[in-house]
């Protein structure tokens, strides 16, 4: 998988920048998109609505994907009080992920045509680039689906619990996270990976016709 290869040359990194940069992005403007759209201003006030990259970047997120092969980027703030109705949080929450399938979705059209024509992938430079840049967008959203805060898929499950038990969840979450993280590094085995890796091929199957990463 292409992310086990980041950086064999620097193609590849350059690669990776972009797509990250550009799927971050999108991803977080969409969480604000929505949230406004739904009528929560907060994001909005706060310099969120906006295709900036650097209004969403989050640090410590950035550098996960570079060192584990995941990341996020910097929380979308919301006040679920503005909203319109109560199912509009987990529109908030999965827009960033709807986003990124869309993003590469579009971006793989060059490679599905490319593929229906018998094109080796891997043989054009530009394809190369392409199928990079998608593969992040399909990374990002199949780990954001993991039920662990402060990951998207965390707000499904919040959704069914009290007041103080989404608290408690919520500021477990981060230590769950790290802990995988940590499992992962000490056996030399990959749960997260393991977990997310079928989402991941199904994504690819939808945005680019295979499910090879």
């Amino acid at each position: 998988m292409l992310i086990t290869q980041l950086f064999e040359n620097p193609f590849s990194i350059i690669a990776i920048v972009v797509g990250l940069v550009v799927g971050i992005t999108v991803h977080e403007f969409a969480h604000a998109w929505v949230a406004f759209r739904s009528g929560d201003p907060t994001a909005k006030i706060e310099g969120r609505l906006t295709l900036n990259p650097f209004a969403h970047l989050d640090p410590l997120g950035t550098l996960f994907l570079f060192v584990a092969g995941f990341g996020w980027g910097k929380p979308v703030p919301i006040n679920p009080h503005f909203f319109h109705h109560r199912f509009d949080e987990i529109k908030v929450a999965f827009a960033g992920i709807i986003a990124n399938l869309i993003l590469a979705t579009l971006i793989g059209l060059p490679i599905r045509y490319a593929l229906y024509h018998g094109q080796v992938i891997d043989a054009v430079p530009i394809l190369q680039f392409l199928k990079i840049v998608v593969e992040i967008n399909i990374l990002l959203a199949a780990f954001n689906l993991i039920p662990i805060p402060p990951l998207d898929g965390s707000h499904l499950v919040e959704f069914f619990l009290s007041p103080e038990a989404k608290h408690t969840f919520a500021s477990m979450g981060l230590y769950i996270l790290l802990g995988l993280i940590l499992i992962d590094r000490i056996t030399d085995s990959s749960i997260i990976l393991s977990i997310i890796e079928p989402v991941m091929r199904f994504f690819n199957l939808i945005t680019t016709g295979t499910l090879n990463l």
